[in-house]
């Protein structure tokens, strides 16, 4: 099974879920999210964005492919490109960070440590480009264990690549990686992967690991997007 890890460009844009793809909570302030839904005009300004960071920033997303199957995907950005990050109760990301908005991994794949491939390769590329770390917003509801489809990541997933709790809040709690921290990872990660794609080769089950829209209260799921 070949694996394929790509930055996120407007020619693979509509690799994204459905739901990711059609999502401005991040890439919109409020009023201008609500707006954009309204017109059914949210995928186009998703472009939009992408388009424009890419220009002005680089790189703002990893697709992750498993013998060319779409798998999971990572987006990430500095803050003055996320004004949809103003909706978070522990806002805002400390200036040196990058934010982590979403990490997806398809049902299909999920539980097999691909959630952690996938910050891995976003730490490759900040480091590469001179950030020190990243942050995100995690969802701390009971039972938001493992990448589900929700907006932020939940909090024992962040917890579970590295992150460190750096603002606390009982739904939306604040989370830092080191990204010196994450790439010290790259043994463990690849070797994980060598089992994982070996289990699938035998045929044998993949152990499970545990790891821009409205004006109204900030949804961690559809209701959001």
């Amino acid at each position: 099974m070949a694996r394929r890890v790509v930055g996120l460009t407007l020619d693979n844009l509509d690799d994204l879920t459905t739901r990711c793809r059609s999502c401005v909570l991040w890439e919109l302030d409020p009023m201008s999210g609500r707006r954009a839904h309204d017109r059914g005009a949210a995928a186009a300004e998703k472009e939009a964005w992408v388009s424009a960071a890419l220009l002005d920033w680089g790189s703002c997303g990893r697709v992750l492919y498993l013998d060319g199957e779409v798998a999971g995907h990572a987006l990430y950005a500095p803050p003055a490109y996320l004004p949809g990050e103003t909706r978070f109760p522990t806002a805002p990301v400390a200036p040196d960070a990058v934010l982590l908005t979403t990490v997806d991994v398809r049902p299909a794949h999920r539980g097999g440590g691909l959630g952690r491939v996938l910050v891995q390769s976003v730490a490759k590329d900040l480091t590469r480009r001179g950030i020190r770390a990243m942050e995100a917003y995690g969802d701390a509801r009971p039972g938001a264990q493992q990448l589900a489809d929700s907006c932020t990541p939940p909090v024992g997933f962040l917890l579970g690549v590295g992150f460190k709790t750096v603002r606390p809040h009982p739904r939306y709690p604040r989370l830092r990686l080191d990204l010196r921290t994450a790439l010290s990872w790259r043994e463990d990660v690849e070797g994980a992967l060598e089992r994982l794609l070996g289990s699938v080769h035998r045929g044998r089950p993949i152990p499970v690991r545990a790891p821009r829209s409205t004006s109204g209260p900030l949804s961690p799921r559809g209701e959001a997007v």
